[in-house]
């Protein structure tokens, strides 16, 4: 294949990429220095570096970062174990297995709003689990009391997410080879053994690429937290960076300070990558 061949077949999707990504990417950097709002969107104001020094100082911005690293933290190892658990117990199953996986994806495919929306009314006051554990525990618990209300936020992330990671993990128990399973087996290891020593690092690489994807979701997460507040004002500790981001934009209608913090919010998320991204990288250097 000749250099103009190359150029031929790469050309749109380097195209389509600049158009989507590094041209919206410079526009927030430049509309990030200047004010904003609705009312003078034709004629902005152009202010520099003062909304990227302004959200780096504000206490809230930093408020809603800790809650999304904290997301982060909680749901994407707690989703990855849950989906290697069900993945195991589905590879064992043999007969209606696409029954069980098609339940397992439910959660997935349904619309994020309306599971969101299903999820809260099964948590609800009057829903169906403070029923069963007030007439069969005697317990009266309300999950969305503000000391609550982040677990429920976790239960929802974990609820939703998790069969991305089960359908991955699934599809990579199919490829393990039977040599060194067998072969695990006549030296007379045990199934943890062969799962530790056989199983688990021929995944590796899809633990990584699920991190990967799950903490770039976690980053990005705003819908579930927008249905399941309310934006109700006693939830202030339960805000995402997207979350507050709209609040900036749309609330407190400054358009220049919910750009620069997307940028900020960029920044972080390849600092966050970096060592998956090195990872990754190592992990195909060593295959070569």
């Amino acid at each position: 294949m000749t250099r103009r061949q190359f150029a031929f077949f790469v050309a749109p999707s380097v195209l389509t990429m600049v158009l989507l990504m590094i041209v919206p990417l410079f526009a927030s950097i430049w509309l990030g220095m200047h004010y904003i709002t609705f009312r003078n969107v034709t004629a902005p104001q152009w202010v520099g570096l003062d909304n990227y020094i302004y959200m780096l100082n504000d206490l809230e911005f930093w408020g809603a970062l800790r809650f999304t690293l904290l997301y982060i933290l909680v749901t994407v190892p707690t989703h990855i174990l849950l989906g290697l658990c069900v993945a195991l117990l589905l590879d064992q199953v043999r007969s209606f297995r696409g029954v069980y996986i098609a339940g397992t994806l439910l959660p997935f495919i349904v619309t994020p709003v309306v599971g969101t929306l299903v999820f809260r009314q099964i948590f609800d006051r009057y829903g169906l689990y403070p029923y069963l554990l007030n007439n069969l525990f005697g317990i009266n618990f309300n999950f969305f009391a503000p000391s609550n209300i982040a677990l429920l936020v976790f239960l929802h992330a974990i609820w939703y997410i998790t069969p991305f990671a089960v359908v991955t993990l699934f599809a990579g128990l199919q490829t393990v080879p039977e040599e060194p399973l067998e072969a695990a087996l006549v030296d007379g290891a045990n199934w943890f053994q062969r799962l530790w020593y056989v199983v688990l690092p021929h995944l590796r690489s899809l633990f990584i690429f699920i991190a990967l994807v799950s903490i770039m979701d976690g980053y990005r997460v705003f819908d579930s937290i927008f249905v399941l507040t309310k934006q109700n004002p006693i939830y202030t500790e339960i805000r995402t960076l997207m979350y507050y981001n709209f609040q900036v934009a749309v609330q407190f209608q400054n358009l220049g300070r919910a750009n620069a913090m997307s940028v900020l919010t960029v920044i972080g998320i390849f600092v966050i990558l970096i060592p998956f991204l090195y990872m990754t990288y190592k992990q195909q250097m060593e295959r070569r």
